[in-house]
């Protein structure tokens, strides 16, 4: 059993990342300032023996008592409403948050892994993106505050295991659903069910030709764990290769809704990638992993979670 602490417990991903871990049997610390993480998605888990969770700014001195096996940092302002709202914050999270629980790890001689993003690779120019892809970004652009977070925390990483020798793991997440993500979002998926749920019709920013792939969250959780299980130091792709359109998706939620809704055209936000996609050879090659749930399955659950809170 190892002792794990988890940044962004209260987060989307970060809760489900916590259940997992409780139930392979390991002792969880939960961190969140809950900015953008919710309580309520550890209300199965939160008196549970084995996790305690701690109300904490990751960005601001962290001291945990005895030893610990792993740093889990998904602290992340990783919603584009979010991190448009709150740009120090997002640039400080994956800055000063990084350097404080790379500090933590090499003083409890813990291992590390950092949840990077697909917007490292920016508006990519290659498709699909495979990780020695070096990206297309603009570091003064409307999303840079996070694009560059990332960027810089996984330079910070590399810098740690090159002069410290420190053992690190870094998940190039990419597009990823499912329950226990927040209504007011702000990403596609949970916009499209909220609309749809509603008889409003669903936003499709310009035409809708522009894709996505979607990778459902329990899915993603194995790929974490099977790197976290792997001797892996460099940066792997997470997430789903099959790649839709916006267009297409906003259909399928219509259907699958049984809604009414139409669909609305607005201007396409500028720097929004024309293609996302990732490249997952890696990660079957190092890490024997792949996503097994369909968009169907994954958009089903998902919609079932939402209906009773929209």
């Amino acid at each position: 059993m190892s002792r794990v602490l988890v940044t962004g417990a209260a987060g989307f991903l970060g809760s489900h990342l916590c259940d997992r871990l409780l139930a392979d049997g390991h002792e969880v610390i939960g961190m969140d300032n809950r900015v953008s993480g919710q309580a309520e998605n550890l209300d199965d888990i939160y008196y549970e023996d084995g996790f305690t969770f701690y109300d904490h700014d990751v960005t601001e001195f962290i001291h945990i008592k005895g030893e610990l096996d792993w740093v889990l940092h998904l602290a992340s302002l990783a919603s584009p409403v979010f991190y448009r709202e709150y740009p120090i914050k997002t640039m400080k999270v994956g800055a000063l948050g990084t350097h404080k629980t790379l500090g933590l790890a090499m003083e409890k001689d813990a291992k590390y892994l950092f949840t990077s993003t697909s917007e490292v690779y920016g508006d990519p120019e290659v498709n699909p993106q495979p990780e020695d892809y070096h990206g297309n970004v603009d570091p003064f652009g409307p999303r840079s505050c996070y694009d560059e977070s990332k960027r810089y925390g996984e330079a910070m990483l590399r810098a740690y295991k090159e002069e410290h020798g420190l053992d690190i793991r870094i998940a190039r997440i990419f597009n990823t659903y499912g329950p226990r993500m927040r209504l007011d979002d702000g990403r596609v998926i949970p916009n499209f069910i909220q609309q749809a749920l509603t008889g409003t019709d669903l936003t499709v920013y310009g035409d809708g030709s522009q894709t996505r792939s979607f990778c459902y969250v329990s899915d993603m959780i194995e790929g974490l764990v099977a790197l976290m299980d792997s001797n892996v130091q460099e940066p792997v792709n997470v997430g789903n290769p099959d790649e839709r359109s916006i267009l297409e998706l906003a259909e399928f939620v219509i259907d699958l809704c049984d809604s009414d809704s139409g669909i609305t055209h607005k201007p396409l936000p500028p720097q929004d990638p024309d293609v996302r996609r990732p490249d997952i050879t890696k990660a079957k090659r190092e890490l024997g992993w792949e996503p097994d749930i369909g968009l169907r399955d994954g958009l089903e659950r998902t919609i079932e979670y939402f209906e009773p809170r929209v």
